[in-house]
């Protein structure tokens, strides 16, 4: 007697390759989704509400108005902008080159080997990069001071009259050291960090050359870091721009020297909170972010060029 055997199961289709295709791009985005809307939140729109702020004005008389680009002409008009963002621009042109001139050379003493007690001084050297601004501001502030700090403890003691670092001539000198002090570290680090992963076959090959360390630094080091020169470069621009921790903190020491308008954000930060112009201040804010953008792209198209 024979026995009926149940059909097999037919095997299951392969999906389509569109469909496969399809699923493969919504599982990517469910990976990425979460970053897009935290990115959204907290980059995208208040960038877009800065800008909606921009369009309108407070008036005595009918309140919030559409002004459209109104805000953006009397900003390109405004001489206390364009006076802080001269400040802020004098301020990049001689602090940004001391300060990355000064940790590339820590950093190349540092990767030379020759350097005794190298790990002591790459903690120490970056050791400032850990101090929160303000309190590196307030330290500094403190030893500025011609009444009660290390200044006028040197002048009382020795009987001298040294400059006021506060004064009007030498406040942004001033800021410009405590800048320094705070960031050669970090600078130092990102060009130490680069000199390590150059290859040493490429030393090797200067050896063998006769290359001496000055050949070497320029024909072989400098070359490999420029990527690292560059990025640390435009973090610094950006840095000079966003000046306000630094003044803001010693205004109080200096309020004849350092304004309410003294860099571009603080600037805007005393037209938001203490005059209350809160649509002029998203207006300078996004005319002050654009040419920090424009002026980094070009240092990183220029500096990344070949044969420059």
């Amino acid at each position: 007697m024979t026995t009926l055997q149940p059909p097999a199961a037919a095997a299951p289709r392969p999906a389509p390759p569109r469909a496969r295709r399809d699923r493969r791009s919504w599982t990517g985005w469910g990976f990425l989704g979460p970053f897009v809307a935290v990115f959204a939140l907290v980059f995208l729109a208040p960038i877009a509400y800065s800008v909606y702020l921009s369009l309108f004005r407070d008036r005595l008389i009918g309140g919030t108005t559409f002004v459209g680009l109104d805000n953006y002409t009397q900003a390109l008009r405004d001489e206390r902008f364009w006076d802080s963002l001269g400040r802020v621009s004098l301020f990049l042109a001689v602090q940004v080159p001391i300060m990355l001139g000064i940790a590339l050379l820590v950093a190349l003493a540092l990767d030379s080997g020759r350097l005794y007690g190298r790990d002591f001084f790459r903690i120490s050297i970056f050791l400032p990069y850990a101090v929160p601004a303000v309190v590196a501001t307030l330290m500094w502030g403190f030893m500025y001071g011609t009444r009660f700090g290390l200044v006028g403890d040197i002048n009382s003691a020795f009987g001298v009259s040294l400059p006021d670092p506060l004064s009007t001539d030498l406040v942004l000198a001033s800021i410009g050291n405590i800048v320094t002090w705070e960031f050669v570290g970090y600078n130092m680090l990102i060009f130490y960090s680069a000199l390590r992963v150059i290859p040493h076959s490429l030393y090797e090959a200067a050896q063998i050359d006769g290359a001496g360390q000055i050949r070497v630094i320029t024909a072989i080091k400098l070359p490999a870091i420029r990527g690292a020169l560059v990025i640390a470069t435009i973090f610094s621009i950006i840095g000079s721009f966003q000046l306000f921790n630094e003044p803001s903190i010693l205004q109080p020491l200096a309020p004849n020297a350092i304004t309410t308008d003294y860099t571009p954000n603080f600037y805007t930060y005393s037209l938001s909170f203490n005059g209350q112009q809160h649509n002029y201040s998203a207006t300078v804010a996004i005319v002050m972010g654009l040419i920090t953008m424009v002026i980094a792209y070009v240092v990183q198209l220029r500096g990344m060029r070949k044969g420059v």
